[in-house]
């Protein structure tokens, strides 16, 4: 219980160190008279949906991306940094609320929480060396795979994941290489919460009780990396202040609905989460395909 306490303390110094940097950022604009608007009901919209559907395991990133891009909000260079920005209070909030109430082994979720802080500023060297059209497409058919293996599971015909709320030790040596690596793949934009859910479920662990787990990863990760995106100026304050506002309150009813689902009804949305990941990956991988022989082509 220490430990957990542990967790959640860091977790909320995390958030007050960026509530801290966002605030003195805010009173430089408003001292070099630069406009900071209120969010527009749009944004706030923007927040409630996309954080609602982030917290049931759907992530974020191209939703919001999705949505930026259609009513013209964000420029195009800033839309990364908005989102970590605007997010990380939402996602903090997640972890506080699924690690309090999601009963899941405290040394093994903070072990695997670190591993993957760890992975975002070790490994993204590495990753980022390697194509990202390639990572979207191998990611992409791996949750394929995986969601073809989840719906077998359910039918009867493959097992479908565990009830367990702890890792066999075996299981756990491979959940902290697979969070290591999703780590890194946050730096690039790829979401590491459906494959997290993939990944646990057929190592045996109860769907529900890797919600705080990859929740507790990106909250880390996203209040990290908003406190530098903040100092640089990289991101837009009045949307990303629309995702904040609108986004906690989405948080909580979402929250409330997945720890109301029954085993077998949560298995059926990671199931759809994962269908729905596996899908923006591959097309994504595919445009940049597309468009990357088009420009040889060009030469």
């Amino acid at each position: 219980m220490t430990l957990v306490r542990l967790l959640l303390g860091s977790l909320v110094a995390a958030g007050l160190v960026l509530v801290a940097r966002w605030t003195i950022e805010t009173r430089r604009a408003a001292a070099r008279s630069e406009g900071i608007a209120a969010p527009t009901p749009l944004d706030l919209l923007i927040g409630f949906v996309t954080n609602f559907f982030d917290t049931l395991g759907i992530g974020s990133f191209a939703t919001t991306t999705a949505a930026f891009r259609l009513f013209h909000l964000v420029p195009d260079e800033l839309i990364p940094g908005t989102i970590i920005v605007g997010d990380a209070l939402p996602v903090l909030a997640q972890a506080l609320l699924f690690i309090s109430i999601v009963a899941v082994d405290p040394w093994q979720m903070t072990a695997l929480i670190v591993v993957c802080v760890l992975g975002g500023w070790i490994g993204a060297g590495v990753v980022v060396s390697l194509s990202r059209r390639a990572l979207q497409l191998g990611l992409g058919s791996a949750l394929l795979v995986a969601a073809v293996f989840m719906l077998l599971g359910m039918l009867g015909r493959f097992p479908a994941g565990g009830t367990a709320l702890a890792f066999t030790p075996r299981a756990f040596a491979l959940a902290l290489v697979v969070n290591f690596v999703l780590g890194a793949l946050l730096t690039l934009g790829i979401g590491n919460y459906a494959p997290s859910l993939v990944v646990f479920s057929l190592l045996g662990m109860d769907p529900t009780a890797a919600f705080p787990i990859m929740m507790g990863s990106g909250a880390f990760v996203a209040a990290i990396a908003g406190v530098r995106f903040v100092g640089a100026g990289r991101f837009h304050w009045r949307a990303a202040l629309g995702l904040t506002i609108g986004g906690l309150p989405g948080v909580l009813v979402a929250v409330w609905l997945v720890k109301s689902l029954p085993l077998a009804t949560l298995r059926g949305l990671v199931l759809v989460v994962v269908a729905y990941a596996s899908a923006t990956l591959l097309r994504a991988g595919m445009r940049s395909f597309v468009r990357h022989d088009n420009q040889r082509r060009t030469r």
